[in-house]
């Protein structure tokens, strides 16, 4: 379908595509190479990889780069491009605890279990725009990051014999305390693959899991915003434990059967907890929450793990789980956006048709 007003017709889309192909590879700039896209636009290439569902940062970069730095778009290109690989495996089960975290923070408890790491953050000091000079910048990224002589206040601390980069679980001391309502079930035993089977009100807990881990990230934070500060609620939940880290990918060898690993994604991984305070609920105990997304994206995984929560003390009495499921996913609803570009004047004429119809009717009657 195309515009028949448009000068040119074929030959028009055809120049058009030129257009964006000028400004996208040529300039007056050098070209960007991949490894400058994945070593200084990291946070853009962790958020494309996880919204296309897939972990691939080379990919990521050169659809960023193709995109001309619309991360929307980047997610578009790697999820199309996802959908033409061949299925050779199916990745093996890893437990979360293997993550080996390079950050570590746990806002509920002042000295939790294993210990703190900061990691890289600025969650500390003021945003302000950097406008030094790049040769002082360069020298300032070379000087040393030493933490303190007691390494407390950078998470260093730690008791003998402890991995610090796999610190105990702050669930697990909740549990001991008998703090936790029990979430656990046998009713979900394998993810529930949303690529595969549609996803609608009622689904397994993975399935919002898996459809919140592949969300635009503004999207779901606003979600969960709205969702959190609204009328009559008078706590909000906190994270228990925010980690960043690698996981193995595991498969089975085609010869031994025996599980291998193949290659590590980062992630994020946030537990929050939040205050039961309904009448119908155990108001001794605390719930809690969960959300993993790839990459480095704790704004995600802590909205992720906040969703989780509401949507299940939610219940069903409002719509806020066909919210998660249904409008949540970027690239759905910037097709829908985009969609509304192309010719509709057929639909429009239709609108128009009816609406000269009901004003006749109206001035016949009257």
């Amino acid at each position: 379908m195309g515009y028949s007003g448009a000068s040119g017709g074929h030959e028009a889309i055809l120049a058009a595509e030129r257009l964006v192909e000028r400004h996208r590879y040529g300039g007056s700039s050098d070209w960007l190479a991949i490894d400058q896209i994945t070593g200084r636009l990291r946070l853009a290439v962790d958020r494309i990889m996880g919204e296309g569902g897939l972990w691939a940062p080379e990919l990521a970069a050169r659809a960023l780069r193709q995109s001309e730095g619309d991360v929307q778009e980047a997610a578009q290109l790697i999820r199309a491009h996802r959908s033409t690989l061949p299925r050779v495996a199916y990745s093996e089960p890893v437990h979360a605890d293997e993550l080996r975290v390079s950050r570590r923070i746990s806002p509920a408890f002042r000295n939790p279990p294993g210990s703190q790491l900061l990691g890289r953050t600025l969650d500390y000091v003021g945003r302000l725009l950097d406008l030094m000079p790049e040769e002082q910048a360069r020298a300032r990224a070379e000087e040393p990051a030493e933490p303190p002589a007691n390494g407390h206040a950078h998470g260093h601390g730690h008791a003998d014999g402890e991995d610090p980069r796999r610190p105990p679980r702050l669930l697990g001391l909740l549990r001991s305390m008998g703090m936790l309502v029990e979430r656990r079930t046998d009713g979900d035993p394998d993810p529930y693959d949303i690529t595969r089977s549609p996803v609608r009100p009622g689904v397994p807990r993975s399935a919002r899991l898996t459809a919140m881990a592949r969300a635009e990230t503004g999207a779901l934070v606003h979600l969960w915003y709205s969702s959190t500060f609204q009328p009559g609620r008078h706590n909000h939940e906190f994270p228990g434990e925010v980690r960043h880290g690698t996981l193995p990918v595991r498969v089975s060898h085609p010869l031994t059967g025996n599980p291998v690993t193949v290659a590590e994604v980062r992630v994020t991984e946030v537990e929050t907890i939040d205050d039961l305070d309904r009448a119908e609920e155990d108001r001794s105990r605390l719930d809690l929450g969960y959300g993993m997304c790839f990459g480095h994206n704790e704004r995600k995984a802590i909205a992720m793990a906040g969703l989780d929560l509401l949507v299940h003390r939610d219940g069903g009495r409002t719509e806020l789980e066909q919210e998660v499921l249904l409008t949540l996913d970027g690239i759905e609803a910037s097709g829908f956006l985009e969609h509304l570009k192309l010719p509709h004047y057929v639909d429009f004429r239709s609108v128009l048709d009816r609406k000269r119809a009901v004003r006749a009717a109206m001035e016949e009657a009257r």
